[in-house]
């Protein structure tokens, strides 16, 4: 089974620095993604119901780009990234997500994301 890269876009009326501040603050984190965070220089470790999963911090640009990569992952190429831009012409705060899985989760992984950034978008403010 292969594994394919997944690429959603999101809008925000959020400042590229308050969603920064909800990638990148335990605090905040807490408030749309898992039940605890614990963040450091180089990596964050997620909390879900007492299961903590670390990623390691591959590249941390304020308000621009977070880019992780799963500590346990069996693929050296993947990530999980952030990535954070305004658009000229509107003004909204863009929101572009990069992640991997297996081809046949594709559509889980995708409702899954949808889910937790629209979790993000409300408690950001929209």
């Amino acid at each position: 089974m292969g594994r394919t890269k997944l690429q959603l876009e999101f809008l925000f009326k959020a400042s590229p620095n308050i969603l920064y501040t909800f990638l990148t603050t335990p605090a905040c984190i807490v408030r749309w993604f898992c039940d605890k965070a614990e963040v450091d220089e180089h990596q964050i470790t997620y909390s879900w119901s007492g299961n903590e999963e670390v990623a390691l911090i591959l590249a941390d640009h304020e308000e621009e780009v977070l880019r992780l990569k799963w500590a346990d992952s069996d693929y050296d190429s993947e990530y999980l990234e952030f990535k954070i831009s305004e658009s000229p012409v509107t003004g909204e705060t863009i929101l572009d997500l990069t992640d991997f899985c297996d081809e046949n989760e594709l559509n889980d992984t995708k409702q899954y994301w949808n889910q937790q950034i629209k979790n993000l978008q409300k408690e950001c403010g929209g």
